[in-house]
């Protein structure tokens, strides 16, 4: 029998500008995604580690996340 221990995962996600509207709306429009994305993972209880945000020059947003799985043990993964 084998049970999961620890379990993590790592995603980088990249908040891209919308093309259809003004610059200066769609980096302010990205950057309100992004605050909602990390409020999301604090108000459902997901544990979690930013290992980079970045702004690009075009305004666009990088984030690398890891994050709990499911609801496994992170073990210590997020020290």
């Amino acid at each position: 029998m084998k049970r999961v221990k620890a379990a993590c995962i790592t995603q980088t996600l990249h908040f891209l500008l919308k093309d259809d509207i003004g610059h200066d709306y769609a980096v302010k429009l990205v950057n309100e995604e992004v605050n909602k994305y990390k409020s999301q993972l604090q108000k459902s209880g997901t544990k979690y580690k930013i290992i980079f945000e970045n702004t690009e020059p075009d305004g666009s947003v990088m984030i690398e996340v890891m994050k709990q799985y499911n609801t496994s043990p992170v073990g210590n993964y997020l020290d």
